[in-house]
Formats: C-alpha cells, sequence, structure tokens
C-alpha cells in the first residue's frame, strides 16, 4: 500500500517537472508576437502545433500496452525541457511549430500512460488520486509562467535556453525512483490489451460526444484565459510582470480546484461535481469581463482558476471508471477528443481576436461557457449508455 501511495506521489512530481516547461509559451507569446511579428492566428497555430501529436493518441496508447510505458514517462520532461527551454532563441515561426511540436511527442507519450498507474495505485479513492495528479499539472502552470518570466528579466528572451538542465535532472531523478517498479508492484499488467478497438469506439461514442460537447464550449473560456490571458493584459496596459503574475494567480487556484474537486466528487457524484464547478466558472467569467477595476482582477481570476480547473480530475475518474477491456485506449480515446477539440477552439479564438478584437472574443467565450452546463447535465446518461 506504501509503494501505491508512493508511486501517485512519485507520477505526480512528474507531472509538475514535465508541465511546468508546458507552461512557457502563454507567457512568452507576447514577447514572441513582437519578436517574429505574429499575427494572433499564427501564435494560435503554435498551439496547436503542440496537440497535433495528440491525433497519434490511439496509436500511442496501444503501444504503451505492449512496452514498459515507465519510459515514455522517464524521458519525456528532458524532452520537452529541451524544446520548450529554446523557444526563446530561436529566429523564425518554422523553428518554434519543429519545437512545439517534438513538445506535443513528448507530452503525448508521458499523459497517455501516467493516469494508468495513478488508477492502479489509487484503490477505491480514484477521485482523490487523480486529484494528486491533476494538481501536478496545475501546480507546474503556477510556477511555469514566473519561472519563464524571471529568466527573461535575468537573462533576456534568448537566455531561456539556461533553464534545460532542470528536466535532464528531473528525468534522471525519475529513472531513479521508477526503475525497480515493475509490474506486479501496481497490480498492473502489461499484457496486450484483447479487445475489438471498434466495438469499444462504438460503445462508448454517447459518453465521448456528451464529454466532447462539454469541452468544446468550457475550452473557448479556457484557451482565452490561459494562452491568452498574458496578451490581453498587456493590451489593456498591464506589464508582463503584472501579467504572468495574473496567470499564475489563475493557475495557482486551479491547483486548488483541482485538488478538492475530485475529492468531492467521490462524495457527492461526478455529475453534480461537473455541473456545480462549471456554473461557478461561467458566472466568474462573466464577473470578470464586467469588472473594470485593477482590485478585483486578482480575485476574480482566483475564482476562475477553482471552478475553471476543477473539472479536470473528474472527467478522468469517470472515463477510468467505465468498464472495458482496453482502458488504455479508452484513456488515448479522450485524450485524442480533448487536444483536438481545443485545438480547433484556440485557432478559432485566434482568428475572432485578430478580426472582432480580444475584448469581443473573450465575451463569446464566456457565453459558450454557459451551454457547456447543459452537457454536464446530460453525463450520467451518457455513461448508462456505454
Amino acid at each position: 500500500m506504501q509503494k501505491q501511495k508512493n508511486q501517485v506521489l512519485t507520477i505526480s512530481l512528474a507531472h509538475l517537472a514535465h508541465d511546468t516547461y508546458s507552461a512557457f509559451l502563454a507567457p512568452l507569446l507576447p514577447l514572441l508576437i513582437e519578436k517574429l511579428g505574429m499575427s494572433l492566428a499564427m501564435s494560435a497555430f503554435l498551439d496547436i502545433a503542440r496537440k497535433i501529436p495528440s491525433l497519434l493518441n490511439p496509436f500511442f496508447g496501444l503501444l504503451a500496452e505492449r512496452t514498459d510505458a515507465r519510459y515514455f514517462v522517464i524521458l519525456s520532461p528532458a524532452l520537452t525541457a529541451f524544446s520548450m527551454s529554446l523557444l526563446g532563441v530561436v529566429d523564425s515561426y518554422a523553428m518554434l511549430l519543429v519545437l512545439l511540436t517534438i513538445s506535443g511527442v513528448s507530452s503525448t507519450l508521458f499523459h497517455i500512460p501516467s493516469p494508468g498507474i495513478i488508477k492502479a495505485s489509487s484503490g477505491e479513492k480514484l477521485g482523490r488520486g487523480m486529484s494528486y495528479y491533476m494538481v501536478g499539472g496545475e501546480l507546474a502552470r503556477t510556477v511555469g509562467p514566473l519561472l519563464i518570466t524571471g529568466s527573461v528579466s535575468l537573462w533576456g528572451l534568448e537566455g531561456t535556453w539556461r533553464l534545460m538542465p532542470f528536466g535532464f535532472v528531473a528525468s534522471f531523478m525519475l529513472y531513479l525512483r521508477l526503475k525497480d517498479f515493475h509490474a506486479e508492484h501496481l497490480k498492473f499488467t502489461k499484457k496486450p490489451e484483447k479487445g475489438d478497438a471498434m466495438a469499444e469506439l462504438k460503445r462508448f461514442l454517447p459518453l465521448f460526444s456528451v464529454m466532447g460537447g462539454f469541452m468544446f464550449f468550457q475550452s473557448a473560456m479556457k484557451m482565452a484565459v490561459t494562452l491568452y490571458l498574458a496578451v490581453y493584459l498587456t493590451q489593456h496596459g498591464y506589464s508582463l510582470w503584472y501579467a504572468s503574475i495574473a496567470l499564475s494567480v489563475l493557475q495557482f487556484f486551479g491547483v486548488i480546484g483541482t485538488f478538492v474537486s475530485g475529492n468531492i466528487s467521490d462524495k457527492i457524484g461526478r455529475q453534480k461535481t461537473l455541473v456545480l464547478m462549471s456554473s461557478g466558472a461561467a458566472i466568474t467569467m462573466t464577473l470578470f469581463l464586467l469588472s473594470s477595476s485593477i482590485y478585483t482582477l486578482f480575485p476574480l481570476l482566483a475564482l476562475l482558476g477553482l471552478f475553471m480547473f476543477a473539472n479536470g480530475p473528474v472527467m478522468l475518474s469517470v472515463i477510468h471508471e467505465v468498464e472495458t477491456k482496453m482502458p488504455t485506449f479508452i484513456n488515448s480515446l479522450y485524450m485524442t477528443v480533448n487536444f483536438s477539440i481545443s485545438s480547433v477552439v484556440v485557432f478559432a479564438m485566434g482568428v475572432f481576436g485578430d478580426s472582432v478584437g480580444l475584448d469581443l472574443t473573450y465575451e463569446i467565450a464566456a457565453a459558450l461557457a454557459y451551454v457547456a452546463i447543459i452537457f454536464a447535465l446530460m453525463l450520467n446518461k451518457a455513461i448508462a449508455k456505454s
């Protein structure tokens, strides 16, 4: 049991190490736009480049079932650190796309097997285990903006490569911690999955349709206030440091929301938690847009982060509770839907931002967030049909 708890902590810390580097793009975006003369639509393609490898999630999911997926987790922090630490160094848009694609491959290799290990280690407290795992990712998005902004302040945009060694150290530490963990320690099988992938896809189509609808209508708000928050605030006259702190406040309270939501959903149910958190996020986003006071900016962003990021552990818990012979494949399908939808939405946000401005784009995103509540109310029926 203690080994299982340690495994949850190890994978959660690995999530922190990996996603800290993944969080570099948003705070660097205003500087990269200025340096390379990019439009918001072009900047959206940078985020899409990170998500393109997610189209191969089902393939990587099946691969993870047939190989020792621990090494995917071990190598990912080093690979992501390499690519993301060089963002400030390159002087062409094409090279940015290449680096972010590499980062996307690394992210895919990390995020597919790691939730399955968390599930195997969590026992009956699946929601709590997923909360710890998601806290690692959300805390990284708190640390990442401050770390990269501090790096730029110390060494300039071209000096961000100096952060690269920390990722290599993280991978080495992961190797030391995970090299002796084998399948029998986790009661986790590495045998190839036996099942009809197409039949499983058809069976879970109602669930993926509802979850996809929820993610689509909430992603507009989530993309607007994560990828474009620093751009939005600097356009309104705030400094890059202030914008980075604002982004970190959002992400820090996202850590709290992520931590508590899994435990709440264990007690009151997944659907009730999803409805509660999505309703709070939509209302808070509206208040954020209506407020013009600098004194309410941080409190509203804190509440928004609390509600908006709380849905992650709930959705993951739903996916890992369904009865299936192909759990990793189903998780990879979920991730494909998630990343594909967010790619479409982030590009749409960039196009709208260029054509009608970020202010109106934020208002559209807030309106769409209310539609997500309808899909949250449909979750239990979708689960029953799958």
